[in-house]
């Protein structure tokens, strides 16, 4: 029988492998396209700064309105004024004086307060928000009164901003309402009419008080917080302003005011 002989299959020529170099995809040669348009928004310094003239202009129109601005915390004395200015945080001046107007006729110095003790105190505060904490720091502060500074209030900043539960906006209050002194205190009504009429623009209410103080001719001081706070409260409303009924309308920066 003939022997079968079979010829092996013929091998494939071997495939070269792409070397690491031609394996990375070479980067297409970049198109002569425009480029794009910055999506940025437009920085808050670009409001027009406010003249020397238009910020006189204004503060002379709020003393004409009211000559003699007086603070709505009601206070006997520099004491009661402190403790009023503590109790008021996060509330407002109406709670704070239905509270106090009885409280006063009891306890106006801070011996009497000690006294008093901080137990009765919260029945005389509850009404008011975080009456606890603030009860405790109104005794804390009563006997660090009696017992570094006489039982008198302090007449710099520094030493009423160590009292348990007075800060810097506590401190100017005092200042200025009890002893007199050209302080600028910074609270939420004018932190916002600083930034909404450009007159002092900050993030915080430290920027705010020093941008006021640096732009407010000194005759005004004196009752210039007590004006920026009033026109807050009652016209330059956080939701809805009242810019028809606005002295200063024409002068304000804000681009969204209604007039």
């Amino acid at each position: 029988m003939a022997k079968i002989t079979r010829k092996p299959a013929p091998r494939k020529a071997a495939v070269p492998k792409k070397t690491a170099k031609a394996a990375i995809a070479k980067p297409k040669p970049a198109e002569n396209k425009p480029a794009k348009k910055s999506l940025k928004a437009p920085q808050p310094n670009s409001i027009k700064p406010w003249t020397p003239a238009e910020v006189r202009e204004v503060f002379s129109r709020f003393r004409k309105a009211n000559p003699e601005p007086k603070g709505e915390l009601e206070h006997v004395n520099p004491f009661t004024l402190l403790v009023a200015v503590v109790l008021s945080a996060q509330a407002t001046d109406a709670g704070v004086n239905k509270a106090t107007r009885e409280l006063f006729k009891i306890a106006d110095t801070p011996q009497k307060m000690l006294d008093l003790g901080e137990e009765r105190l919260r029945d005389y505060i509850k009404t008011i928000g975080l009456y606890r904490t603030k009860a405790r720091n109104v005794i804390a502060l009563s006997a660090k009164l009696l017992a570094e500074f006489g039982g008198e209030v302090p007449r710099t900043r520094a030493e009423i901003e160590s009292l348990p539960g007075a800060g810097r906006k506590t401190a100017n209050v005092v200042l200025n309402m009890a002893f007199g002194e050209h302080t600028m205190a910074v609270d939420t009504h004018v932190f916002r009419v600083g930034n909404r009429t450009g007159l002092a623009p900050g993030k915080t209410p430290l920027e705010v008080e020093l941008g006021l103080e640096k732009v407010i001719p000194a005759e005004f001081m004196l009752h210039a917080h007590h004006w920026l706070i009033l026109h807050g409260r009652y016209t330059c409303l956080a939701r809805k302003p009242r810019c028809e009924v606005c002295l200063i309308n024409d002068l304000c920066r804000w681009p969204e005011k209604t007039v």
